[in-house]
């Protein structure tokens, strides 16, 4: 069953988001903007955390089930916007596109062939695949 998320945001400090998930509750809000107050995470950190949390729990998942001994998987990640020129499938070269680098860690005695799928294994994180994949998102109004 899908999970509600709600998010809600207002005046005064419009760019501080409230966000209840169950009985959990998380704040976004924007840094570098004019009003934002850099007082939690940016929406786009919580989309890198999401990739990132995926990345790691399919490795640990892979892993285990081969019985390979990853003891550690991180990752590292930076989002950043760059030219279409960089991207030889896009059709507007001048417009900018959102990239995530992901720099993967393993601790674990691995052989160069485990390291090597489990890197091959890192996108195929279902986050990871929607991204790359794209997403209909409807909007209602009521």
């Amino acid at each position: 069953m899908s999970r509600i998320v709600k998010v809600s945001a207002e005046q005064p400090n419009g760019l501080l988001a409230d966000i209840q998930m169950g009985n959990q509750r998380y704040e976004i809000d924007e840094s570098g903007i004019e009003s934002g107050q850099d007082s939690g995470p940016t929406p786009y950190d919580y989309i890198m955390s999401a990739l990132g949390a995926c990345t790691v729990i399919t490795l640990h998942m892979y892993a285990s089930r081969k019985q390979w001994p990853l003891l550690k998987a991180e990752v590292e990640l930076v989002h950043d916007r760059v030219y279409a020129t960089d991207c030889a499938h896009c059709d507007d070269k001048e417009a900018k596109i959102s990239r995530i680098t992901k720099v993967l860690k393993l601790t674990g005695d691995l052989t160069t062939e485990q390291r090597s799928r489990l890197e091959q294994i890192s996108a195929r994180c279902p986050v990871q695949k929607t991204l790359q994949s794209g997403m209909l998102v409807e909007t209602k109004l009521v």
